[in-house]
């Protein structure tokens, strides 16, 4: 029987930090393997125990994730000898070692015996060197994790250990990621040696990480968090300590009901600051709406119907589900193919889950006529139903406008005037603009244009119901050249 995999934590620096267990193992080995050879505690060892190491793994590899893949399949491999494998790590094999973490998994998946010898990690030594206590929460990243991410998977509210920053290039990407949370200017500092005599550590703005050159094998970069709380979690919190028995006695009272118009309301303003291209207003207004959403989760956690992770879990599973073109390896570059791959998709779903909905039974009634109605007019044409080119179009608007025309009776005047508004938001469509936003931005422009002719009309004394149309038209065009 083999006798597995033995995993041992080399401390962070000099064999100083070892463990007695770890001496022992390492010191009696005929052969070993090791992540890296650029440890100090390695030279220590006795000249006659065999060293292999994987760093050239790190500068020949196409992609991160092939790096730990090699590493993990090496090490299973040679596991299956009777003499097993020793592998060696920097700090403690338990602490920011994402090679260890997949091994053992893979190996007892495989009937694999491991053993852990732990050690001294990496975080001790940098928490003595920055002066911090790790007890109000402490995360441990590695760096290819990191660099191969879009978004931080850790809040923005608590320290942040990247370990394993070994070059420029992985600094790079790492910067990337954390950008997409952290402002530029978010001081940050670089740890390497950390517990050896030559500990250095420098700190610099986020957006100059790249830049240095103190990039090795014991590099740690630290993130410190940031000086407001402002992660996710911190807000979901307030909220439900504003739903709590010591709460707010308005937010108590609440339900899904009596917040609906408070959300519709909140999307509403979020999309009037989108209109008006005000970022501050949609800063703030996104704010609000976020937090009418985890009220409305919050609400339905303390009734038992779901909580927060089910609605992230459902909407991640969904949108990985539809966009197998960036998660698996189908092979869509035009955006018409990515919407009527979508379509077919939602039809595949609504079949294997044997419900009897239509294409159109996903638009909200609730939504805005236009905006209802562009919503139908896109469903319908990524499954292939529209016309085939603008002027067939242009063509169904006039033919709609002159059927509101010839329109006698008040009813149908009322059906044209609706084919009529259908038709105008198909020709939107056609020109790629939102009927709704362009709407609303006509409905703005015509009451600044109605303030300003009521402005002019005051200065002269006026009163508005007393002039005539040819003097509200004169006004009328003056408040056009002041406000185009």
């Amino acid at each position: 029987m083999s006798a597995g995999i033995t995993i041992v934590g080399l401390g962070p620096a000099s064999e100083d930090y070892l463990t007695r267990k770890a001496w022992e193992i390492l010191s009696s080995a005929e052969e070993l393997y090791v992540r890296t050879c650029q440890h100090p505690a390695l030279t220590a060892l006795p000249p006659g125990v065999e060293i292999h190491a994987f760093d050239e793994l790190y500068e020949e590899a196409d992609r991160f994730e092939s790096v730990y893949e090699a590493i993990v399949a090496k090490l299973l491999n040679l596991a299956e000898r009777d003499q097993g494998v020793i592998y060696a790590v920097p700090g403690d094999p338990g602490v920011g070692e994402a090679t260890v973490s997949r091994l053992v998994l893979e190996a007892k998946q495989s009937g694999l015996p491991v053993s852990l010898i732990h050690g001294v990690s990496f975080v001790e030594p940098c928490l003595a060197l920055l002066g911090l206590d790790a007890l109000n929460g402490m995360i441990v990243m590695d760096a290819l994790d990191v660099a191969q991410a879009h978004h931080p998977a850790f809040p923005p509210d608590k320290s942040i250990f990247i370990a394993q920053l070994y070059s420029r290039m992985v600094a790079a990407d790492v910067k990337l990621t954390l950008l997409n949370q952290y402002p530029p200017d978010h001081e940050v500092s670089l740890i390497s040696q950390a517990g050896g005599s030559s500990a250095k550590q420098v700190t610099l703005p986020l957006d100059q990480l790249d830049r240095e050159q103190q990039f090795e094998i014991t590099t740690t970069l630290y993130v410190p968090p940031l000086a407001t709380i402002s992660s996710f979690e911190a807000f979901q919190e307030i909220v439900a300590h504003l739903r709590a028995p010591e709460g707010c006695p308005w937010d108590r009272e609440q339900t899904h009901q009596s917040l609906r118009n408070h959300l519709m309301e909140e999307t509403f303003e979020a999309l009037d600051a989108i209109d008006r291209d005000d970022m501050e207003a949609l800063k703030e207004e996104l704010g609000d709406l976020l937090l009418q959403i985890v009220l409305q989760t919050q609400i339905a956690t303390e009734e038992g119907t779901f909580l927060m992770v089910d609605v992230i879990e459902h909407i991640r599973e969904k949108l990985i589900r539809r966009h197998p073109h960036v998660f698996s390896d189908m092979d869509l570059e035009q955006v018409d193919e990515v919407l009527h791959n979508w379509e077919a998709l939602k039809e595949a779903e609504r079949l294997n889950q044997g419900t009897s909905t239509g294409l159109l039974d996903g638009v909200p009634m609730g939504l805005p006529a236009l905006a209802q109605a562009d919503e139908i007019q896109a469903r319908v044409a990524r499954v292939g139903f529209d016309w085939p080119e603008i002027k067939g179009v242009v063509e169904k608007l006039n033919e709609e406008l002159q059927e509101v025309a010839q329109a006698e009776t008040s009813d149908e005047q009322i059906f044209e005037m609706g084919d009529l508004l259908f038709a105008v938001v198909n020709y939107a469509r056609w020109l790629a603009i939102d009927p709704e936003a362009a709407l609303r931005q006509a409905n703005r422009r015509f009451r600044a244009r109605f303030r300003h002719v009521e402005e002019m009309a005051y200065a002269q004394d006026r009163k508005l119901s007393e002039m005539n149309i040819e003097e509200l038209e004169a006004l009328w065009e003056m408040a056009k050249a002041r406000n185009a």
